[in-house]
């Protein structure tokens, strides 16, 4: 399950969606997920299902490769579901027990599973398609105006960005400790649900400890390299927009206009 999660990594590939500029990519995922909230319809889904397709047949991607960052919420997509399904009011459809099934739940429920699966895809490419140092140059530049109102823009988008890069690293650790201890004895697959919650709880603290000794690691490298935060710092590689970042930008837009226009029908 844990190798499952595809969040925070990078797959490392050749084609037109790894070579746009991040703030694109950062903005065009941004604007993707307020437009999966505004869609009245199954024919905007449609519409932001078809997007996404192409998107990531662009990317070179593999789906099934994104898929496997499903399995990782599938719990949390059930819940979500059964939530809307049972507790949603409206036309009865089938009744059991204490538990009422409407026709706008069914709706509702159908919609928000929809939505919450091409959220996470939808972010998963902007991931796998970005390089931790371009998503932390990107989301500076984007940031850039917050300085204003003396926000530690720098300081914010490189924390963001270890963030994302240490979710991979600390997967892979628990996996290791999960398997030394399974090779010990340890039992994580029998019981009901709270066993297994409890038999969770040994990996805590070897995991806490390896976060730690790999953020102190990270502190002292970065010391070691004289980072002193982002004043006065010059880029290696600025970030500059080119004619497939303008297209992108005109395909975005396309999307949204199309999408609105056909979403609130």
């Amino acid at each position: 399950m844990l190798r499952d999660i595809t969040l925070g990594q990078y797959y490392q590939t050749e084609s037109v969606i790894h070579r746009l500029d991040p703030r694109v990519k950062l903005g065009g995922t941004l604007l993707y997920i307020i437009s999966l909230f505004f869609f009245h319809n199954f024919l905007g889904y449609g519409v932001a299902a078809i997007f996404l397709a192409v998107v990531i047949r662009l990317s070179h991607v593999p789906f099934r490769f994104m898929v496997k960052g499903m399995k990782a919420i599938l719990f949390l997509l059930l819940i979500t579901v059964g939530f809307n399904l049972f507790l949603t009011p409206g036309t009865v459809l089938v009744s059991f027990w204490k538990l009422t099934i409407t026709k706008e739940g069914v709706r509702l429920a159908v919609t928000m599973a929809i939505r919450l699966a091409m959220l996470i895809i939808g972010s998963s490419i902007m991931t796998l398609t970005t390089t931790p140092n371009n998503l932390t140059d990107g989301m500076e530049k984007m940031m850039k105006p917050l300085k204003t109102f003396h926000v530690p823009v720098h300081e914010v988008a490189m924390m963001m960005s270890i963030a994302l890069r240490f979710i991979p690293i600390l997967l892979e650790e628990t996996d290791k400790i999960m398997k030394a201890q399974i090779a010990r004895g340890a039992d994580f697959e029998s019981g009901n649900l709270i066993k297994r919650a409890r038999a969770l709880v040994p990996l805590l603290v070897p995991l806490f400890i390896s976060a730690f000794r790999r953020a102190n690691d990270l502190a002292m490298a970065m010391e070691a390299r004289c980072y002193r935060g982002g004043e006065g710092r010059t880029k290696m590689k600025p970030l500059i927009y080119h004619r497939r970042d303008k297209i992108g930008y005109l395909c975005i837009l396309i999307y949204l206009a199309l999408g609105f226009f056909i979403g609130r029908l």
